[in-house]
């Protein structure tokens, strides 16, 4: 039993992944040890489709909305997107202290993005990786044992960190923008210590708080994903009887963690792109 539920969890743990191996080439990845052995050479296959999906999923919901709003009585659809920006714009307004055309729809997009990868979490624990193994057994006639699917994208550290990486590149952008190179070059090397014997110890502080802010926002909103997906394939391992008595509470206090991560994740990115669009005198 103990082996059985090591490998259950295993299975449900590793992503479907494509790339090369040294041995066998480009192809898709049997063993959680084949899939290390392609290094960066390789795509998690699932954490890409699932999140690209939600991503079109997203627009189309939000232009369906734009589509039939009315200054009538609004229907159910637009009273919902009109709450969701409404709820973005006046945290934008409250976080973000400065003009930028970017700032609002880029909250919206990664507060209602995150949730919604976030939200498959919810989703009964074998219902997609079984639905994945039929297709990949029925179709393309691969072994069932080999066919893995991942289908939380945020439980998948690359994605989390993809989306810090990007963050990342709008904070250097935005300071370079507002302060330009040479500002934002005295903001590393000046502060906190306003004199050039101490410049080579502020940009170390500065460098790695600057490193640290996407590296935090990867990391938080990955292990509070994990963690809450790793509880629900350990309910599955118990009786089915215990299964409902665990499930169900913990799915409903889950509500409140992927709505809460996706946004300290919106908030944080206001917040990080805010302080990069600020002007300090040295």
């Amino acid at each position: 039993m103990a082996g059985n539920s090591t490998e259950y969890i295993k299975h449900h743990l590793t992503n479907l992944t494509y790339g090369y191996h040294p041995e066998n080439g480009w192809s898709f990845a049997h063993t959680k040890q084949e899939a290390s052995a392609m290094g960066f050479n390789a795509v998690h296959v699932d954490t890409l489709a699932v999140s690209i999906f939600l991503g079109i999923f997203f627009c189309w919901l939000f232009r369906l909305a734009a589509k039939r709003a009315t200054a009538g009585v609004p229907g159910g659809l637009q009273n919902f997107v009109e709450v969701i920006v409404e709820f973005v714009q006046s945290n934008v307004k409250d976080t973000y202290h400065g003009t930028s055309k970017l700032i609002a729809p880029l909250a919206l997009t990664i507060f209602v993005w995150v949730f919604l990868m976030n939200l498959l979490d919810l989703v009964p624990i074998d219902f997609l990786p079984t639905l994945a193994q039929l297709i990949g057994t029925g179709v393309f006639g691969a072994d069932p044992h080999a066919v893995y699917f991942k289908f939380v994208p945020t439980t998948d550290v690359n994605a989390t960190l993809g989306m810090g990486l990007s963050v990342f590149v709008l904070i250097v952008f935005y300071s370079i923008k507002m302060k330009g190179v040479g500002g934002f070059a005295k903001e590393l090397t000046f502060h906190p210590f306003n004199t050039i014997w101490l410049s080579w110890f502020n940009l170390l502080l500065e460098g790695i708080a600057l490193i640290a802010k996407p590296i935090s926002l990867a990391l938080r909103l990955f292990g509070n994903m994990y963690a809450g997906e790793l509880i629900f394939i350990l309910i599955a391992l118990l009786p089915w009887y215990l299964q409902w008595a665990l499930s169900v509470p913990w799915a409903i206090f889950h509500i409140l963690i992927i709505t809460l991560q996706a946004f300290v994740f919106m908030m944080l990115t206001i917040v990080y792109l805010s302080m990069a669009s600020e002007k300090h005198d040295h």
